[in-house]
């Protein structure tokens, strides 16, 4: 697996719920690194078609994905198969970024299994929230959400710009309440997490349980065009969610003003997108229907768009208004 590998690596689970920020976080990180140090980034996402790792490559990081679903449903093959490869690469360091909606209880059993013990060594679990979810039911209620935090060794509240005294409020008597033992905490704003964090120690803590969720078989083959396809479109469900996602060969083009003004009125819960348009290469992040969008310098790699709710969506007209598109 990894005979360059001359230390062990150090490595971090950077968890949070769906769209509190922690591709931003790690996107932070990988500016704030030694500019000597080669880092790694396995990142999984709940819908297949893969998106993050486009504009992680862009900060110089060695990237792998694990699509299709949560991380943790895929301790096994797919997932040690991207480990391996990132490990065959020496890296200073890894960061291990799983779906919103994974559960990392079964990725630390994984991380500090005989395997890894070699290769790995696993430092502080950073689990990031948006306190504004604090009220809402929906998040609190959540077993995967409890458990994230239950988990973390560094719990950071993101997006505190947004936030109100209530929600810092709610917060803060929520970590109270629920005696969540932790190293450190913080407050930020646009994933600014410190790099000091990344030392601190593992902790062996308890969740109230690792979901069971399969996929058919082990082996699951790459979400990838054939030759001569212009797009292709894939869909998935778990945990209460679905997604939906489409690629595009990479020489079509997209109107940025249309694009923009679909992705801004599509109400769902996440949708993220990197995008090939008249103005150049971008990702687009959207979440509570905010868009953010980013220049990127990618060339000759594939649109993507995922969109990710409680529930289907027209799937086929958001189809033809993509495609309505590059007529």
């Amino acid at each position: 697996m990894a005979e360059k590998l001359t230390k062990k690596v150090p490595t971090n689970i950077i968890t949070g719920f769906l769209g509190v920020g922690k591709t931003t976080a790690i996107l932070s990180l990988l500016k704030q690194k030694p500019e000597n140090e080669n880092w790694a980034v396995l990142v999984n996402e709940f819908g297949e078609v893969g998106v993050d790792g486009a504009f992680l490559s862009e900060q110089g990081a060695i990237v792998k994905e694990v699509p299709g679903g949560c991380m943790c449903c895929v301790a096994g093959l797919p997932m040690a198969i991207g480990i391996n490869a990132l490990l065959a690469q020496n890296p200073d360091r890894l960061l291990i970024e799983p779906t919103g909606l994974g559960h990392p209880k079964d990725i630390i059993g994984k991380l500090l299994s005989e395997h890894y013990e070699n290769y790995i060594d696993l430092n502080a679990t950073i689990t990031m929230v948006d306190p504004r979810n604090f009220g809402d039911a929906r998040y609190t209620e959540n077993q995967n959400f409890q458990d994230q935090l239950a988990l973390a060794d560094v719990v950071v509240a993101n997006k505190t710009d947004l936030c109100s005294q209530d929600d810092i409020a709610a917060f803060e008597r929520y970590v109270a309440d629920s005696e969540i033992a932790k190293l450190a905490s913080g407050y930020v704003e646009q994933g600014a997490l410190k790099p000091e964090w990344l030392s601190l120690p593992r902790v062996d803590r308890n969740a109230q349980f690792a979901h069971h969720h399969s996929h058919d078989g082990d082996e699951m083959p790459p979400f990838e065009l054939e030759p001569g396809e212009k797009f292709r479109r894939k869909e998935n469900k778990g945990q209460g969610y679905v997604s939906c996602g489409w690629i595009f060969e990479p020489t079509i083009t997209f109107p940025f003003d249309a694009v923009y003004g679909l992705l801004a009125n599509l109400n769902a819960e996440r949708v993220k997108a990197v995008m090939k348009t008249d103005e150049g290469m971008y990702a687009f992040n959207v979440v509570n229907q905010m868009v953010t969008v980013n220049p990127i310098s990618l060339e000759g790699v594939e649109s993507k768009v995922e969109v990710i709710d409680k529930s289907p969506l027209p799937w086929d007209e958001l189809e033809e208004i993509l495609l309505s598109f590059i007529e």
